[in-house]
């Protein structure tokens, strides 16, 4: 299920087996897969058993995002086979939780840049913190995160292209590798991406719905 602009009442069901749509991108060569409960990052329930399906695949690694606000989910998720973990709310609103998420799982933890109107959404992307990008990001810079994950909520699903702007912006903020998500629509705009300063991005609407194939992104 795809969500446009983190709207809960807008969404879009692509299939029905998450577990099987990532045994699918398994098989046309993906090597890692981004998941995000989306039940539990708005504090509804909570997705874990079809997740821990997913983690058992082969031949992928799977990064897991939605509702991760505890060290004891984080530490859960890593044991049942989650490659890396991603904080959103925690990351923003419990500076000393995320630093000891960071601290006792170095390399595993990623924080989450949801942004909107220049701020930090947070709550499943409900609500926004009125710390500043710069401020979060110099507050995470020095832990030993495997990364930040910024994401243009304004683009997130509307296939209007990336947010390049605030991209480059938060390139300039930090070393931590960058991964890149919302509004990205072609291999043109890959590119695009990786130019403003991303290490990676993450695809979802544009894989789904045809107009980026899984093997062009991989070979970009």
């Amino acid at each position: 299920m795809r969500l446009t602009q983190g709207d809960y009442e807008n969404p879009t069901i692509y299939a029905d087996d998450p577990v099987e749509v990532a045994r699918g991108f398994a098989a046309a060569g993906a090597k890692r897969v981004h998941v995000v409960d989306l039940d539990a990052a708005r504090g509804s329930a909570s997705n874990r058993p079809v997740i821990t399906k997913m983690l058992a695949l082969p031949g992928i690694q799977v990064q897991v995002a939605g509702g991760v606000r505890t060290a004891e989910t984080v530490a859960g998720l890593l044991e049942v086979g989650a490659q890396w973990v991603v904080m959103a709310t925690a990351a923003v609103r419990d500076p000393h939780l995320f630093e000891h998420c960071a601290i006792q799982h170095p390399g595993r933890v990623l924080a989450a840049l949801d942004v909107r109107d220049n701020k930090a959404a947070v709550g499943g992307w409900l609500d926004t913190d009125p710390v500043s990008i710069g401020a979060l990001v110099g507050r995470w810079e020095f832990l030993p995160l495997a990364g930040i994950i910024v994401t243009s909520i304004e683009r997130d699903g509307t296939m209007s292209g990336p947010d390049l702007q605030t991209l480059a912006r938060v390139r300039k903020m930090t070393k931590l590798e960058l991964e890149y998500s919302g509004g990205v629509t072609s291999v043109e705009d890959l590119h695009r991406v990786r130019a403003a300063g991303a290490d990676a991005v993450i695809l979802g609407k544009a894989l789904y719905e045809g107009r980026i194939k899984l093997e062009q992104a991989l070979a970009t």
